[in-house]
Order: structure tokens, then sequence, then C-alpha cells
């Protein structure tokens, strides 16, 4: 007999307002018969225009002229060839032009799903049994592109949660690109890139210890025109160099509200997505708290884990996760080091769960098979919904196994807390299987995860809803690990 969930009414859904204005180019030729035409245009002509754009726009986006600004200003070499003095223009026309190259997107038309959910680093003010907390959702907009976005929601004292309502406009933040790389890193994630030893050897031996992104560039343009013939080394060779582009940092504006913040991809490596992001609040050692989150970088062809780092919500540090045991999706770090290691699950296989160690966070080698699907809900595939949750009986992990008519159901595990490669039990049944309400959506008969919490005694789970909305259901904790023990 499965176990007794309470499924909450609050449901979380898509909405087609949220929009981020974004830059917009469509080729160089055409940009510079817009940039022509503009230059043409009366001053009058360009005030009738312009003004109506900003007076309907800035109801939509918190600065709009700093946004047009900005990507005119991204098409600084442009101007430079076709010898117009980007500073010398009148703000209006410059703001004309950058309006050409702007276009809005809805984060979240799609779908806005697989959750998971951490404490907020403020917790003032609260009453006694509150708990605020931090909520990532997967949104999805046109082409299916996802990104990660955040809310702030209040547990209270009898477990019922709600959620602080969004604000009024969405905000990408500042990027800042890392400069230099250590090629001893950096090449120890060539595995991922399946090129051929002797290729990676010629990349590598091409380049200083330390080298920065333009000289990497230069060695595989180069490289490039000798193998013109082999169109997929070619293609493992730009994958080499988009791997250069996911190490970045990114910072929010102070005046954002969390709901504000989106992490849009903004790399080549994750241009077609960035997939189910696994928050944690790590503890370390000395009892600083950070905040990781893994994820699945997808560049329509290519997987590559990631790893998100911040403090404080506002900045972020994003880089590659490498080694053997980085591969796929499904990765999720424990909340802290167990007997002086990083500890970490995956799914290398796509079928089963693994466990891996490591002395640095990014670097994962040597995974080892923790689980195999047992029952038959979980026979497809079983993997992890988010990063193992300490209790005094041990390490408790949300798990989702594929089953029938590739329904996903939510189950847990419970590992030893001194070595996790002992399981002490799993769920015979499911813990939460798609009901008559939740099983229609995007992609039908999927319910996902991607972090849970304890409050109190309680278990809150927040899960999605068939790929296109969200919900949460709670279970007491007690009773669960008593039924995980069982099986």
């Amino acid at each position: 007999m499965r176990l007794s969930i309470e499924r909450h009414t609050l449901k979380v859904s898509p909405d087609l307002k949220r929009v981020v204005a974004r830059f917009f180019f469509n080729g160089e030729a055409r940009a510079k018969g817009i940039i022509t035409r503009v230059m043409e245009m009366s001053d009058d002509e360009v005030n009738r225009v312009v003004t109506p754009l900003l007076r309907d726009f800035s109801k939509r986006h918190r600065n709009i002229t700093r946004i047009f600004e900005r990507h005119a200003d991204k098409l600084r070499n442009l101007f430079t060839v076709m010898q117009i003095d980007l500073q010398a223009l009148d703000l209006k026309r410059k703001l004309l032009i950058g309006s050409y190259f702007t276009n809005e997107y809805s984060i979240e038309s799609a779908a806005f799903f697989n959750p998971s959910i951490v404490e907020d680093t403020d917790q003032s003010g609260l009453e006694e049994g509150e708990k605020r907390v931090v909520l990532s959702f997967r949104a999805v907009g046109e082409g299916h592109v996802s990104s990660i976005v955040f809310r702030r929601g209040l547990i209270d004292k009898n477990n019922d949660i709600s959620l602080v309502p969004a604000g009024n406009y969405v905000d990408e933040p500042d990027i800042v690109r890392n400069t230099v790389y250590k090629k001893s890193l950096f090449f120890q994630n060539a595995s991922s890139i399946k090129l051929p030893d002797s290729v990676t050897r010629e990349v590598s031996d091409s380049l200083p210890d330390e080298f920065e992104y333009a000289q990497l560039k230069k060695v595989i343009r180069e490289m490039q025109q000798r193998y013109q013939v082999d169109h997929l080394l070619k293609r493992g060779l730009e994958r080499l160099l988009w791997l250069a582009d996911s190490y970045y940092e990114i910072n929010f504006s102070l005046d954002t509200d969390i709901s504000d913040r989106v992490i849009f991809p903004y790399s080549e490596a994750e241009s077609r997505g960035i997939e189910d992001a696994r928050f944690v609040r790590y503890t370390s050692e000395n009892g600083d708290v950070t905040y990781y989150a893994t994820y699945t970088a997808f560049d329509g062809i290519t997987i590559q884990p990631k790893l998100l780092q911040t403090k404080d919500f506002y900045h972020f540090k994003i880089m590659p996760l490498y080694g053997e045991g980085a591969q796929n999706k499904n990765l999720a770090l424990f909340p802290r080091k167990i007997n002086g290691q990083y500890a970490m699950m995956s799914r290398i296989d796509g079928i089963n769960n693994y466990i891996m160690y490591s002395d640095k966070i990014n670097i994962w080698e040597n995974p080892q098979i923790l689980q195999t699907p047992k029952y038959p809900w979980e026979f497809v595939q079983i993997g992890n919904c988010g990063s193992p949750i300490e209790t005094p009986d041990g390490w408790l992990v949300i798990t989702h196994g594929v089953g029938p008519m590739r329904t996903y159901c939510l189950g847990a595990t419970l590992l030893d807390l001194h070595d996790p490669m002992v399981e002490i039990g799993r769920l015979r049944e499911p813990l939460v299987v798609p009901n008559n309400n939740e099983r229609e959506g995007y992609v039908p008969n999927v319910l996902y995860s991607c972090g849970s919490m304890l409050h109190g005694n309680e278990l809150i789970i927040p899960y999605g809803l068939s790929d296109y909305a969200s919900t949460f259901a709670t279970v007491h904790l007690d009773h669960l690990l008593e039924k995980v023990k069982e099986g």
C-alpha cells in the first residue's frame, strides 16, 4: 500500500506576460541596411517613431532606454566599418537604432516546471514556525529554449505554502567572461567532446599553460582549415571552442526582485537551453553557506553538465563539470562533504543511479553504480530528483522512476550517512504518481522534481506537472522513513 501524501492546491502556471527584451541580430547585410535608413531620417521623423516606442515599452521593461542603448552599442564594429561616429549620435537616433535590434522573448510562454526549493538567505522578520524559501523553475519559451527563473515563497507553521507575486519586469544580468584558462584543467573535459586523442594533443600542444579565448580560437580555426574534409572533426573542434565559452559570471542589479531575474543561455554550449537546475544549500566544513546548482546545458546536439554557484542570488559563477562522472544528465550535489570529500549523484548511462567523490567540486571521476531499476514502475530508468537530504536516519533521496507508458513517478531512497554506497531502503511503491488532474500537459504522465526540503518534520516536495506547470506535495518525514526502510 502506498504512503499517504498531501497534495496542495497551489499551482504555478506559465505566464505569457513575462517577457525579456533581448538583442536581435539578423545578419550583417540587413543590419547595415537598417542603420543606413535610420541615419537618413530627419530629426522630426526619428522623434515621431521613437516617442511612442518609449511610451509603450517603458511599461513592459524597467529601463527600456538603457536596453536600446546597450543593443546599439553591440553594433559598434558595424558603425566603425560604416564610418559612423557612434558617440556623436543624437540619443533618440541611437535609441531608435537599438530598438530595431531588440525583440521581446516570452521566457515561460510554453512551460514552467521542474522546480527546486532551498532556504532563503533572509529569514528575518518571520513568526515562529515560518520559513522563507527560494524556488527555481525551468521556464520554456519560444523554440523550446529553457532558462532558470526564481520565485520567493513562505512556508508557515502548518506547512502551507504561499508564493510572493512576481514583479512587473524581467531583467537579464550583466555577463562577465573569464579571459584566462589553465590548460591542465581545461583539457580534462576533452573526453566529453569525443575528439580523437591525437587531435586533442595537437590543440593542447599549440597552447601555453595558460591561454586566452582568442588564442584557442586561432588554433582551432587553423586546424579546421586543415581538416576541412572531415566535417565531424570540424564540429568537434567547434565544441571544444564552445567549452571555453562555458565559463562566465553574471551579475543582477541590486534593485531587482528575485522574480525579475532570469538566467538565460549565454554561451554556445547551452544555446538550446538550460535544463533542470538542482539547487542545494551547501555548508562547508567551517560553516560557510554557498548555494550550488547542477544543470544540463544543451546546444542542440551535445549535453554538458554545468555548475552554478552563488551566495546571494544576485551574483552567479558558471563553470562546466569535468570527468568521466560528469556525463549525461541528473547530477545532484550532496549538501556537505562526506569523509572529507565532495559527493555527487549522477546517471551517466541514462538508466542507473551512480555516486562519486572528489577533492574538487568541478572534477568528477570514478563513478560507482549505486542503484539499478528494481520495481516495475522504474524498470525503464531511475534517477534522482534533487540533492540528498540529511536526516538522523540517513540521506533521503527523492527519486524518479520511469515505467509503462513512459510514466514518471516520484519515489524515495535512504542511504547510509557515513557510506552512501549503502542503500538502507527504497520505497516499493511510488511516493507520487500522476493523477487525472496531473497527467495532461506538454509531455503527458510526467511528474518530476529538482529538489525538496524539510520544514520541521514535513518533507516539502515541489514538482512539475507533465512538463507544463508546477505544484507541491508534503509528507510526514517519520512516516516516509518508516516506509522506506521496509523496502
